[in-house]
C-alpha cells in the first residue's frame, strides 16, 4: 500500500512539472518531457500527450533495461532518461525542454560559456552543446553523455537543453534558471561581446556554490 501512494504521487509530480514548464513558456503543445527516479527504474511523461490533459495514470513505468509496460508509450526521449540514470546515481530527476533562449542557443551550436557566475549552477565552468543527431537516437544519447560531462546539464544542438538535479522541483528550477541565462547571454551579444569570468575566477565561485542555499540547522 505505501508503495501504491509513494507511486501515486511521483506520477502525480510528473504531471505537475509538465504542466508548469509549460505554463511559464519552457515547453509548447506536447514538448518536452520530464522523469523521476522510482525504485529500480523511473517513472516518465507519456509522448503525444500536451500536459493540460495529462493524467497521473498515463505517467510510463520504465525499469533500468529500458522495458515498459501498459497502454502508454513513454516519451521518445527516454533513451536520454535512461542514460542518465545509468550513469549519474546522484541523478534522482531529468528535465528536457524546448525554451525558446536555449534553443536559439543550441541552434547556433554554441555553449552558454561564462560570462555570469550563475552558470555554475549547472556544475561547471560552462554549460557545453552536444553535437546534433536526430531525437530519440543512440547517437544523441551518446553526444548528451560526452557534452554533459561531470556537469548537470547540457544544451543538444538544434534541439534544447536536458538537465537533472536530486529532486523532480529541482532539475525543473534548474532548466528555468539555464533559460534566463541563456536569455541573458544573446541579449549581452546583441550589443557586443560579454566579458568572460576566468577559470580562476569560475573556480571560486564552484567551491563556494559547494555549499550555496545551504541553512544551518535550526535557523
Amino acid at each position: 500500500m505505501a508503495e501504491f501512494v509513494l507511486q501515486s504521487k511521483a506520477r502525480a509530480a510528473v504531471c505537475k512539472i509538465m504542466r508548469e514548464l509549460k505554463e511559464k513558456g519552457l515547453n509548447r503543445g506536447a514538448e518536452g518531457n520530464v522523469s523521476v527516479r522510482f525504485e529500480n527504474g523511473f517513472l516518465i511523461s507519456p509522448t503525444g500527450v500536451v500536459p493540460e490533459d495529462m493524467q497521473p495514470s498515463q505517467v510510463v513505468f520504465m525499469d533500468m533495461d529500458g522495458n515498459h509496460s501498459g497502454a502508454w508509450k513513454p516519451s521518445s526521449e527516454w533513451p536520454m532518461h535512461l542514460a542518465i540514470y545509468r550513469e549519474r546515481p546522484e541523478a534522482q530527476a531529468v528535465v528536457h525542454t524546448h525554451a525558446d533562449h536555449v534553443t536559439a542557443l543550441s541552434c547556433l551550436h554554441e555553449p552558454v560559456p561564462p560570462f555570469h557566475y550563475m552558470v555554475a549552477i549547472a556544475g561547471g565552468s560552462i554549460i557545453d552543446c552536444a553535437n546534433y543527431a536526430t531525437f530519440g537516437t543512440q547517437e544523441l544519447v551518446n553526444n548528451m553523455l560526452k557534452a554533459l560531462g561531470p556537469r548537470r546539464a547540457t544544451l543538444l544542438a538544434n534541439h534544447g537543453l536536458v538537465c537533472f538535479h536530486d529532486t523532480l522541483e529541482k532539475a525543473a528550477q534548474l532548466a528555468q534558471q539555464i533559460e534566463s541565462l541563456a536569455k541573458q547571454y544573446l541579449l549581452a551579444r546583441a550589443v557586443g561581446e560579454p566579458k568572460r569570468l576566468t577559470d580562476a575566477e569560475m573556480a571560486e565561485v564552484l567551491k563556494k556554490f559547494s555549499s550555496y542555499g545551504q541553512q544551518k540547522e535550526g535557523a
